[in-house]
């Protein structure tokens, strides 16, 4: 879906407003990420298929005998399978290191590096291999957060800044705070 697409669309004789052609182009966005989703491994895929048909050709062309067809055929079927299983393995990997760094954000940790640092190899592998992750990541992050608060952003936002703060001058104790205050002391005496 293009921009323009929407822009030109007109709800009675008024065009969409900017703002709900951004969250249509949003949403949009969000469903084609979605649906690109399952084929995140076609490059893989695509590449065992050619290497398994060079093989095949390579069979073919050099005319072995079916016992030796059968090796290879095996061969390539325990390759295929070990592919298949270290490419699940990076999917998680890549989804349980997502967890984690959106987990340190939601702290407010200030580096995800140096937390990850921190909490030390051995301790994210737990971490990994936990039925409860996200219970197990928050626990640990809250433990850290304890020993190490300089890694994280406990304060809230800073008050904004204002002219003129901490310039005016206070009056001594007994003096007169306003005008008419000051009128007031120089002609009663």
């Amino acid at each position: 879906m293009k921009t323009e697409f929407l822009q030109n669309l007109k709800v009675g004789d008024q065009p969409l407003p900017k703002e709900v052609i951004d969250a249509i182009m949003a949403e949009n966005g969000r469903d084609i990420e979605a649906a690109k989703k399952p084929y995140a491994d076609y490059d893989t895929v695509k590449k065992q298929l050619k290497d398994a048909q060079t093989t095949l050709q390579g069979i073919q062309d050099q005319g072995t005998d079916l016992e030796t067809a059968r090796k290879n055929a095996q061969d390539w079927e325990k390759k295929y399978n070990d592919a298949v299983i270290a490419h699940q393995q990076e999917l998680a990997d890549r989804d349980f290191r997502q967890m984690l760094e959106t987990a340190i954000a939601g702290a407010k940790g200030k580096s995800v590096k140096a937390i990850l640092g921190e909490l030390g190899e051995d301790q994210i592998t737990a971490l990994k291999g936990s039925k409860n992750q996200e219970a197990d990541i928050t626990a640990a992050l809250e433990a850290l957060k304890k020993g190490s608060g300089y890694l994280f952003d406990t304060e809230g936002t800073p008050p904004p800044y204002s002219r003129g703060a901490g310039t005016q001058v206070t009056p001594p104790a007994g003096a007169a705070n306003s005008l008419a205050g000051a009128l007031r002391e120089k002609y009663s005496k």
